[in-house]
């Protein structure tokens, strides 16, 4: 076998590949469209007209935060102005180095509250417990810096009702996204957990925790995360929902039976994926258990959430992220082929190992490999051709076909420039963009192979969609 004729089996090999990656991805578009179209029609903008308050189990709202002075008033408000009967709100603040703690005390009036704490999972020490007395329904808990996971036990531990709803400091959340993600609680008591859309928040525009407009962002790259985000829930977890073979509910947005997380050992401090690697826990114990549960994507209750601006951030977030899919996927290895595995043990665990996971160093190999071999002459410029059509091709009808999905069910978008711009960005991200955020995941699985402990590193927030926000 000559070189040319084994460069040639190579090129194949990754459009191959490229293949098989995309018409996985096409079939969680058609279950996707399904599922959409069955949803706006059964619960629509119409269905929380018939919502009967008093019915609905009571949530603790859990609010990990970390240095977030400049967003968490704003957030805090909008979570108190949540539609919902029964809800608290509990903010753990996890040893900020700013002034985290004396921002909620000033905003909210808060007074320290001697509280009987029930340690149902360890935490780093408590410091201190405050309720405000202005809202009867907000408490913080002051604490020595553990992680988010770490938080977020201490904020369960902290709570009072059986479901809890894990929520970022910097989020905001509209005023009727309870009573959307706890309707699978209502609807199956075999749920466990349920999750939201996050959708990126530059650009919108908020007031005391009133979200006024939506928008775009004049920053490229937060345009880009809002394909991406739009891409990710609409086709990505929507697609996995009906099978109950959903890996992953945002650490952002997330409702959850406490009984449940205390049961499996509650969020891990070891990983910086504890939202993927808790539900891929919650499903390898309830699978080898034999156990009848569920675990739901909601589409429309909807978290904004600010997306990085810059490149560092960016970086640092997107290695984190592969870090964390490497760590959830491997520390459960055990439901890959598991014989009570069910769709996702046989399904959406091998399509994540091999394509989320293995995929970015693939995609990586065959870009370096096709731009170096073509010059070389050891492929012919119509295979190079087939696979750049491939790999880009997809990526753009993958892109542009979520979008009009959007604009079909939610149209949050609603100005038709911003739908052009939109549709512009979806075209766009896969000439350099995507490329580059494949270059991030590989080295998240460097770092992940070579043991190298990963950490959380610093997030630049530009708050400029909040009117409290930091220039």
């Amino acid at each position: 076998m000559t070189l040319s004729q084994a460069a040639g089996y190579f090129q194949w090999l990754f459009i191959f590949y490229f293949i098989s990656l995309n018409l996985g991805y096409i079939g969680l578009n058609i279950f996707s469209i399904i599922s959409i179209s069955g949803y706006m029609k059964n619960k629509g903008p119409a269905f929380l007209s018939s919502f009967v308050p008093g019915f609905e189990p009571p949530i603790t709202v859990v609010v990990p935060a970390y240095n977030e002075m400049a967003t968490i008033p704003d957030s805090i408000r909008s979570f108190l102005q949540l539609h919902y009967s029964q809800f608290e709100i509990v903010v753990v603040n996890d040893g900020s180095s700013d002034d985290t703690l004396a921002t909620l005390t000033r905003e909210f009036s808060l007074v320290a509250f001697p509280e009987a704490y029930r340690v149902s999972m360890p935490t780093k020490p408590v410091r201190g417990h405050y309720q405000s007395t202005t809202h009867p329904n907000l408490r913080v808990v002051d604490k020595e810096n553990g992680g988010k996971a770490d938080s977020l036990n201490a904020g369960v531990n902290a709570s009072r009702y059986p479901l809890f709803c894990a929520v970022d400091a910097d989020s905001i959340l509209q005023s009727d996204s309870l009573q959307r993600v706890v309707q699978p609680f209502i609807e199956d008591r075999h749920t466990i957990a349920s999750g939201g859309t996050i959708r990126v928040a530059n650009g919108c525009k908020v007031d005391h925790g009133f979200l006024l407009s939506v928008g775009l962002p004049d920053n490229l790259l937060a345009l880009f995360q809002i394909v991406e985000y739009i891409r990710a829930f609409l086709f990505g977890r929507l697609g996995w929902s009906p099978l109950n073979a959903l890996l992953i509910i945002s650490g952002a947005f997330g409702l959850f039976n406490k009984e449940q997380v205390i049961e499996a050992g509650g969020f891990r401090s070891d990983t910086i994926g504890e939202d993927m690697e808790l539900i891929t826990r919650l499903h390898r114990i309830n699978r080898i258990k034999g156990r009848k549960y569920k675990i739901t994507f909601v589409p429309d209750p909807i978290c904004w959430t600010e997306a990085p601006e810059d490149i560092r951030t960016l970086i640092n977030q997107r290695v984190r992220w592969q870090r964390g899919l490497s760590e959830s996927l491997f520390s459960n290895i055990g439901l890959l082929f598991h014989p009570r595995g069910g769709a996702v043990g046989w399904i959406a665990f091998p399509f994540f190992l091999v394509f989320e996971w293995f995929g970015p160093i693939i995609e990586i190999a065959g870009y370096t490999f096709t731009i170096v071999a073509l010059p070389l002459g050891l492929i012919e410029p119509p295979i190079a051709a087939i696979f750049f059509l491939v790999s880009i091709g997809f990526g753009v009808m993958l892109s542009t076909t979520a979008l009009l999905l959007e604009e079909m069910s939610f149209h949050l978008y609603a100005k038709p420039r911003h739908f052009a711009t939109l549709m512009f960005a979806a075209v766009l991200e896969n000439f350099g963009y995507r490329q580059f955020n494949a270059l991030c995941r590989v080295w998240g699985i460097v770092r992940f192979l070579s043991g190298k402990k990963g950490g959380w590193g610093t997030m630049r927030r530009t708050a400029d969609w909040t009117t409290q926000g930091v220039k």
